[in-house]
């Protein structure tokens, strides 16, 4: 652990699971001020009181529907009010639409995708603009997929939000940079909750995606995801915007051949 994260906070949607968490638990062992916002209130609490037991550090929760831009404004908000300033913005929460061919995908999802995928992430990055460049350090960071990259199948409302999400952060990126604020993307190739989700509902997919990753093995979010997201919002990462940045153990390289068994 240094001190270089001492004084500064970060924001984190869907922070009480899967990557969301990883991605948290990595700046709390670095000694930010982390704010979990997820919409499951056990396991915000729970992600939020276990991180302040095992680091000592400032680590708080706010209940948070990011399909609510009232709720989103009130999450940025919270951490200025807890911990006086925002430095670091990371959009992930994600959750609750199944796979599904494209000519059964409902109107519904695609919208609900892009409520919590696009609208959620442009409500925080509204809402913490202020703060973001008033130290001369902002940082957002937002995770993608390369789902949307490679278009893979059954999953087109969850593929279109991801893409439109890159697209927000470069633009956000070219705007904001006049402000010294950087703006990447992650697309992680990790034990996501959807993908601990798939793997309890079907092993065997689970099972096939994990072995066509080149390194045989899906990322872990601590370890694997969580360094690289502290990178981008560091000092280090000062001169670096608009990029996206592929965490997924090759996976991007040819693309992953991957069917999953889908009605």
């Amino acid at each position: 652990m240094t001190n270089r994260w001492a004084g500064r906070s970060v924001v984190i949607t869907g922070g009480g699971t899967g990557i969301g968490r990883g991605i948290a638990e990595a700046y709390a062992r670095e000694g930010a001020s982390v704010l979990i916002a997820e919409i499951d209130g056990e396991l915000g609490e729970r992600a939020a009181e276990q991180l302040r037991g095992q680091y000592n550090g400032r680590v708080e929760f706010v209940r948070t529907d990011v399909t609510d831009r009232q709720q989103v404004h009130d999450m940025v908000g919270a951490a200025v009010s807890n911990f006086g300033r925002v430095d670091v913005l990371i959009n992930n929460a994600w959750g609750g639409i199944p796979y599904a061919r494209l000519e059964k995908t409902p109107e519904e999802s695609v919208r609900a995708g892009f409520d919590m995928g696009v609208m959620a992430a442009f409500w925080a990055m509204q809402s913490a603009f202020p703060e973001l460049k008033k130290h001369g350090t902002g940082r957002v960071i937002n995770i993608a997929s390369l789902n949307g990259v490679n278009a893979h199948m059954y999953s087109v409302a969850y593929n279109m939000a991801k893409e439109a999400l890159r697209t927000l952060t470069r633009t956000a990126a070219r705007e904001w940079a006049q402000h010294q604020i950087c703006c990447n993307i992650i697309c992680p190739g990790a034990k996501s909750a959807a993908f601990e989700r798939m793997e309890a509902a079907s092993p065997e997919n689970a099972a096939a995606m994990a072995s066509a990753n080149p390194m045989g093995r899906m990322g872990d979010p601590l370890e694997d995801i969580g360094p690289v997201a502290l990178f981008l919002g560091s000092d280090d990462c000062r001169y670096m915007t608009g990029n996206t940045l592929f965490v997924d153990g090759g996976s991007h390289i040819n693309g992953v051949q991957w069917a999953p068994n889908v009605d």
